[in-house]
C-alpha cells in the first residue's frame, strides 16, 4: 500500500516535472498524431472518420442486431445508444493509452539513451494523443443528446473533472506499462489481451442487473468500471446515480499515478542498458 507522504511527494514532483515539461509534451502528441495519419490518401480525416466508425459498429451489433433497448423510465432516462456511448467512449480511449503505453519507451531507444531528455515524457504524449478519438466522440455524443432529447443535463458540466480522473489513471497506468515494458517485452501482447477481456466485464453494453448474481461481483473487481459509472451518471443518468463510483475511481487515480511514477522513476536509471 501505498504511504500518504510518498504518494503525495510522487505527486508533486510530476506535477513540477509535467509542468515544466509542458510545451515539449504537447508537441510530442501532436507529432505522433500527425505521423499516424502522414501518408494516406484522406490524412487527418481518419481522426474523425475512425472512432465515427467504431460506435457506428458497436451501436449495429449491440443496439440492432442484440437488439438492446432500455430508457424512458425514471431510473434509465435516456436511449441505449447513449447509455452504451457514455461508456464505450472513454474506455475506448483508455483502451488505446494502454495499449500503446508498454511499447512507448522501447519505441524510442535513440530518446532514451540521450542523457538530458526527460523521459517521463513518452508515457505522456501517447496518453495526450489517444485523447483526440475521444474528443470527437464526446462532440457527437454531446449533438446526439441535444437533437434527440432537445435537452443536456446538467451533469455535463461535470466532463472536465471525470477527465481529470480519467487521465490521472491512464498516466499513473502507462508509466507503470512503459516502464515494465522495457523488461519485459511480450508485455504488449499479454495487456491486449486483458484489455480485450476487461472490456465485456465492464458495464458498458449491458446493466450491472443484466449480469447473474454470481458474476455481479467481477463488475466491482474490475478497477475500470469506476470510471464508466462515473461518465455513465455525467452523460447518461443526468445525476449522481453512483457516488461511491466517483470515490473510488478518484483513489485509484491517485493510486495509479504515484505508484506509476514512482516504478517508472526507480526503473528509468536502467533504461539505457537495457535497451
Amino acid at each position: 500500500m501505498i504511504h500518504p507522504a510518498a504518494a503525495a511527494s510522487s505527486l508533486q514532483a510530476a506535477a513540477t516535472l509535467l509542468v515544466r515539461q509542458r510545451r515539449l509534451i504537447w508537441a510530442m502528441a501532436k507529432r505522433e498524431i500527425s505521423d499516424r495519419y502522414a501518408g494516406q490518401m484522406l490524412g487527418g480525416v481518419w481522426a474523425i472518420a475512425h472512432p465515427l466508425l467504431v460506435m457506428a459498429v458497436y451501436l449495429f451489433v449491440f443496439g440492432y442486431v442484440f437488439r438492446t433497448r432500455i430508457g424512458g423510465t425514471r431510473e434509465l432516462p435516456l436511449d441505449y445508444t447513449t447509455y452504451l456511448l457514455a461508456g464505450l467512449v472513454p474506455w475506448l480511449s483508455i483502451q488505446e493509452a494502454l495499449n500503446k503505453a508498454p511499447v512507448s519507451v522501447t519505441s524510442n531507444a535513440s530518446l532514451v539513451k540521450q542523457v538530458v531528455f526527460p523521459l517521463e515524457v513518452l508515457p505522456i504524449k501517447g496518453v495526450l494523443a489517444s485523447l483526440l478519438p475521444q474528443v470527437v466522440s464526446l462532440t457527437v455524443l454531446v449533438i446526439y443528446v441535444i437533437v434527440k432529447f432537445r435537452a443536456l443535463p446538467a451533469t455535463y458540466l461535470l466532463l472536465p473533472l471525470v477527465a481529470l480522473i480519467q487521465i490521472g489513471q491512464m498516466c499513473g497506468l502507462s508509466f507503470f506499462l512503459s516502464a515494465i515494458g522495457v523488461y519485459l517485452r511480450d508485455l504488449k501482447d499479454i495487456i491486449q489481451v486483458v484489455l480485450l477481456l476487461s472490456m465485456y466485464l465492464l458495464p458498458i453494453f449491458y446493466l450491472p442487473s443484466m449480469v447473474p448474481p454470481m458474476f455481479r461481483p467481477l463488475l466491482y473487481l474490475n478497477p475500470f468500471s469506476y470510471i464508466v459509472w462515473c461518465y455513465q451518471d455525467v452523460c447518461y443518468f443526468g445525476r449522481i446515480e453512483h457516488p461511491w463510483a466517483w470515490i473510488v475511481a478518484s483513489a485509484l487515480a491517485v493510486i495509479f499515478f504515484a505508484a506509476g511514477w514512482s516504478v517508472f522513476r526507480r526503473l528509468k536509471p536502467m533504461f539505457g542498458n537495457v535497451l
